[in-house]
């Protein structure tokens, strides 16, 4: 896909994906619609019969601006994966994307997907990030969490653990350092200042517990100085979220791994978390949280759905702000 001039003027919409029809995506998305504190308008990604039954069984108005690109059984069983809503969610993500690189909506919000039900589909993509890189071009992407309170940006996303350690190197370190730099630059903070986290139990103490910090991440940030960013590090990774915790001491913190910065930002609070997709061509933002199958479908006895859509419209909210920041609103 490639680029097009974007419509100028103030009204065009944030695209906003159905997500797995089978978890609590369409659900959220009818709440998101309806209790959102932006201003900015909604286009829904999805299926706008299944929205409608939803919102009938919910008793939540239907979003006036929903692109209906698919259409799934009446009878498609909640609460479990299925290879359909996977295709389904799939194409849903790949419209939105076309949308922002043809400019015609200012960021894309995206609902959760099951990355089981992808491959069932057979989409063998990770998950949300690498398949817009892909989309995108092949650009080089990194995820950034983030709530109120911390910040953190990842080397590695969806990978086997092992598989993980050796993205631990001194080019991908660097090259993350530089895509947060320039994504909150491009937000809005005139000079970020990153902390990197070691790789090892008290970042290697001097290399008694393992040489990554004196041989890879150190250099990657002295690279990094070179080139005017505020960085420092490396910190111990079990006391370096501290010091970020409220953006006090540091803005953001680049972790080496998935769960290693993941879950900070989670235990701090998951229903107002943000995924943010840095280095892509446009804003992409979705909640922190998945699917959640258990809850997919069930209410309470007043008839209310159990999903929680408080990080569904922060997602907004953010992304929201940040195409506001980037001048793509």
């Amino acid at each position: 896909m490639t680029m097009a001039p974007r419509p100028s003027g103030p009204s065009r919409p944030i695209a906003l994906t159905m997500g797995d029809a089978c978890g609590i995506g369409p659900e959220i998305v009818l709440k998101a619609c309806a209790e959102r504190s932006t201003v900015t308008p909604l286009r829904v990604i999805g299926d706008s019969a299944l929205l409608a039954r939803e919102a009938a069984r919910l008793g939540l108005p239907l979003p006036r601006d929903i692109e209906s690109i698919v259409q799934l059984p009446a009878d498609l069983p909640v609460g479990r994966v299925d290879a359909r809503a996977g295709d389904a969610a799939w194409r849903c993500i790949v419209r939105a994307a076309e949308l922002a690189l043809r400019g015609e909506v200012r960021a894309i919000v995206t609902a959760p997907i099951a990355k089981e039900a992808l491959h069932a589909a057979g989409h063998r993509v990770p998950g949300h990030t690498e398949l817009l890189a892909e989309l995108a071009g092949g650009v080089a992407v990194r995820m950034m969490l983030a709530n109120a309170e911390l910040r953190t940006v990842l080397v590695s996303i969806h990978l086997p653990l092992r598989e993980a350690l050796e993205q631990v190197t001194f080019e991908n370190v660097l090259e993350t350092i530089v895509i947060t730099h320039t994504a909150l630059r491009r937000a809005g903070m005139a000079r970020p200042r990153i902390a990197v986290a070691g790789l090892n139990p008290h970042a290697g103490e001097a290399g008694l517990f393992g040489r990554e910090e004196i041989d890879v991440i150190a250099p990657a940030v002295a690279e990094a100085r070179l080139r005017d960013i505020e960085v420092s590090g490396p910190f111990p990774p079990d006391t370096v979220f501290m010091r970020a915790r409220g953006l006090q001491t540091f803005d953001v913190v680049v972790a080496m791994y998935h769960d290693q910065g993941l879950i900070p930002v989670k235990y701090l609070g998951i229903d107002d978390g943000v995924n943010v997709t840095l280095g892509l061509p446009f804003v992409r933002t979705s909640p922190d949280h998945g699917t959640a199958f258990d809850i997919a479908g069930r209410t309470t006895p007043e008839g209310h759905g159990l999903a929680d859509a408080r990080s569904l419209i922060a997602a907004i909210r953010q992304a929201e702000a940040l195409s506001a920041a980037a001048g793509s609103a």
